[in-house]
């Protein structure tokens, strides 16, 4: 009887190995990755792409970069409210990049160099745009980019939309705004002012247009209703703000009470104190935390002095003043009237509630549908039920915000482009996003963001801007911060760290290149990738097949057995 021995030689799995074995399962390949900046731009900025190149020192490449995206860096880089910085991975390990601060340096280098951007090659094709604000300027610099004849056509005196009548001065001048523009025009866009479309169809007919972008902004503000005697003074925030611009700015008086929470409430109660009143109160139903308001819109206006009555809301308009109710807030979140009432004493009583758009004049086309939120009705390329005729910006709903509706006229200039053509515009695939847990920053040391100088509170009486710039200096440094979430930057840390030195330098910009022959699969270098860069990627399986697309760009696939 022969005795039967187990074998107990421990299998090695080399498929879940992390370092290297007798056999190479696995090598590096260098992998774009979508980085959180990119990934909240509503405009769908390149951002890592032209921080990369101010970084580098090469503003031109930069600002090239950036408006191939969005022809308006300067006004962006001032009003925009940059979710970008907001999802940065620098904020988890100090402060977040200032990428507002080096957009708007950018926009502003450009105006001083005269930098200009050429259209591409004719098409034949004629595409109308209605309104000259974000949405709308976009969407024509797009589609002349692409070669096609763009007229914009608007009911107002000067381009910018809302840009222009509905953010005030102190925060984006007009001049750097208005030069901005003219670059659009520059590249050959015709613009039609003081133009008001009642036919969309029979002025594209009439006109020869082969398609119609409409972007008519929200400029009708929202009413309340709430009783108002003795003929007091009620006015909506959107047209305050553009009789500022028309120069029909009303008298408000001494105190001027603002009804609304958000920011185009903290722009009406800043214009007040402005023109001369000596207090201008926000009147809103919930308080400081729970308000639409971005934080820094918020301090601007309490830092000029206006103040608040928070969890209140008007029931009465006199000349006594207004009436306000207490409103108590549930631990749901619920508003609760509470039957206590007060005076505040006010001349005039701003409605700051939102805004809607004036769609009259789409009521007699039965193609082009709006919904009861009074948007348009658009599909996934914004094209509505009229085929050629496509909406964006405010008017089809969504975030309304000028970078938003920058977004929506990129997006619709590529959807119009493809239906000239008798195609359909397709979705760009994008990258996994890469997040802050997945980075590897051993050498990056704390590094606090440009802090742009001020005007201080006493200073602010005019609508000068309040906010300066930054220098050149500065904007290197701040682009310097930006840690190239999920792309290479060409550090040579998985060069220097190569046990084998398989990896090898391509040239700069070109990143680099795998020897096969050398490499073992141990991921040193993925280890070493401070922005996670790199993928390690299968091998091809026994039968030879390829796996995957990722490892396309490297050389042929080869065993390697370690001896």
């Amino acid at each position: 009887m022969s005795l039967v021995l187990n074998d107990l030689t421990p299998v090695l799995r080399a498929t879940i190995r992390k370092g290297a074995g007798p056999q190479r399962w696995q090598h590096p390949a260098w992998i774009d990755h979508l980085p959180p900046c990119n990934q909240a731009c509503p405009a769908g900025e390149n951002i890592q792409g032209w921080l990369a190149h101010a970084r580098a020192g090469d503003f031109e490449a930069a600002w090239r970069t950036l408006v191939s995206d969005n022809p308006l860096p300067g006004a962006h880089g001032r009003a925009c409210y940059h979710p970008c910085e907001g999802s940065c991975n620098r904020k988890d390990l100090d402060e977040a990049v200032g990428i507002h601060a080096v957009e708007r340096f950018l926009g502003d280098m450009a105006i001083e160099a005269g930098w200009s951007i050429a259209p591409g090659e004719p098409t034949g094709q004629k595409v109308l745009v209605i309104g000259a604000g974000p949405a709308g300027l976009s969407c024509a610099w797009h589609l002349r980019r692409l070669g096609h004849d763009v007229e914009i056509r608007d009911a107002m005196a000067e381009p910018g939309g809302m840009l222009h009548y509905g953010i005030p001065a102190y925060r984006l001048p007009r001049a750097g705004l208005l030069r901005e523009i003219r670059r659009v025009e520059a590249i050959g866009v015709r613009f039609v002012m003081n133009t008001r479309i009642d036919d969309v169809t029979a002025t594209m007919k009439q006109s020869g247009f082969d398609a119609c972008f409409i972007a008519t902004g929200t400029h009708e503000g929202n009413h309340l209703d709430i009783p108002a005697a003795d003929g007091q003074r009620i006015i909506h925030a959107v047209t305050l703000l553009e009789q500022l611009e028309t120069g029909a700015t009303p008298e408000l008086g001494r105190v001027v009470a603002v009804v609304g929470g958000g920011n185009t409430a903290m722009d009406a109660a800043r214009v007040a104190k402005r023109l001369g009143a000596e207090e201008a109160v926000l009147v809103y139903r919930r308080d400081r935390a729970h308000m639409r308001a971005e934080p820094q819109e918020a301090d601007e206006a309490f830092l000029e002095g206006v103040s608040a009555k928070w969890l209140t809301q008007p029931t009465r308009f006199g000349q006594e003043g207004v009436t306000i109710e207490r409103i108590a807030l549930g631990e749901d979140g619920a508003l609760h009237p509470t039957g206590q009432f007060e005076v505040l004493p006010a001349d005039t009583l701003v409605l700051a509630l939102g805004q809607h758009a004036d769609l009259g004049f789409l009521r007699g086309d039965p193609d082009i549908a709006v919904g009861r939120d009074e948007t348009i009705v658009v599909d996934e390329s914004l094209m509505t039920g009229r085929p050629g005729v496509f909406a964006g910006g405010d008017v089809i709903g969504g975030l309304r915000t000028m970078t938003a509706a920058t977004g929506h006229g990129k997006k619709a200039a590529r959807a119009i482009d493809a239906w000239l053509r008798g195609e359909t515009a397709e979705a760009r695939a994008k990258s996994p996003p890469i997040p802050f847990a997945s980075l590897n920053l051993p050498l990056f040391l704390d590094a606090g963001r440009v802090q742009a100088s001020e005007l201080p509170a006493e200073a602010r009486r005019d609508f000068a801007e309040v906010v300066a710039g930054i220098t050149t200096r500065q904007a290197r440094f701040e682009a310097d911060r930006c840690l190239s979430c999920g792309n290479c930057f060409e550090c040579d840390s998985c060069l220097a760290a190569c046990p084998e030195q398989a990896i090898a330098k391509r040239g700069k910009g070109l990143k680099y290149q795998v020897d096969l022959d050398l490499c073992t699969g141990c991921a040193v270098c993925f280890d070493q990738c401070p922005c996670h860069a790199i993928e390690m990627v299968p091998e091809a399986d026994s039968a030879g097949a390829r796996l995957g697309s990722l490892g396309e760009t490297l050389a042929p696939h080869r065993f390697k057995t370690r001896s």
